[in-house]
């Protein structure tokens, strides 16, 4: 079974090129070595996988090969997650700083300001 078609079914990526870039840009590893997209994966191997915001690595255990995709409660069942509770706590806590940033954002308050508002911060600047 190929790591990027395995990766693909089991939902780690959108798209099976996605998988393929990873894997070549040796982001995938198994046991500390990173492995190519035509590597054949056999149960019992332990990869390092980045998470979709590439905040951390997941430690997972490949338990079934599955070559389609399938629905993710049956993808999840293929594969036994090892990443240690502290960086699955670490990443929800900066997951949710960052829903809250997008928040403040969507208010106006940052980003390029408008010219009424430029005019009007230049008049704060000169008083």
């Amino acid at each position: 079974m190929r790591a990027d078609k395995w990766l693909w079914a089991t939902r780690f990526y959108k798209t099976r090129s996605q998988a393929a870039h990873d894997c070549a840009a040796h982001k995938i590893k198994r046991r500390g070595d990173p492995i190519k997209a035509s590597t054949s994966l056999k149960e019992g191997d332990q990869l390092e996988v980045p998470s979709l915001d590439g905040s951390h690595k997941r430690s997972v255990e490949v338990v079934e090969l599955i070559e389609k995709r399938v629905k993710a409660s049956l993808a999840s069942s293929a594969f036994i997650d090892h990443t240690p509770a502290e960086v699955l706590a670490e990443a929800e806590n900066r997951r949710l700083a960052q829903r809250e940033n997008r928040a403040t954002r969507k208010l106006g308050d940052q980003g390029r300001l408008t010219k009424k508002k430029r005019r009007l911060w230049e008049e704060k600047q000169d008083s």
